[in-house]
């Protein structure tokens, strides 16, 4: 399956919609975009993993790689999931203590908003 990668802007955030499958060959294309956005000066990002089918550890390893740039950069960085099995994921790994997990783009933007982003 491929990858979609579609961005956004709302507001002061710059939201990356990903659809299909994130693994070991898709990976590499997911870290691109993030790190052009955040080279490109994008300090608040949302991921929405709403259209993602499947993630796997390589994916994982992308995500947290960019929420360390971020992070070190004085960003933010949330995540949209709504999907059990991709919640069950980060549940297993503990990565949902990790990365601020929202079931909307709009609840991610309106925590972030009022501090409780990453």
């Amino acid at each position: 399956m491929e990858l979609s990668l579609a961005t956004r802007a709302v507001g002061e955030h710059t939201v990356l919609e990903v659809g299909g499958e994130v693994d070991v060959y898709t990976a590499p294309r997911l870290r691109e975009r993030l790190l052009e956005l955040i080279d490109g000066g994008a300090r608040r990002v949302v991921v929405d993993l709403g259209r993602v089918d499947f993630l796997d550890s390589t994916g994982l390893g992308v995500l947290v790689g960019a929420l360390k740039r971020l992070r070190a950069a004085g960003g933010s960085f949330a995540l949209v999931c709504d999907k059990e099995p991709l919640l069950k994921i980060f549940r297993i790994t503990a990565l949902d203590q990790v990365f601020p997990l929202h079931p909307t783009v709009d609840a991610a933007i309106a925590a972030d908003s009022t501090g409780a982003g990453a």
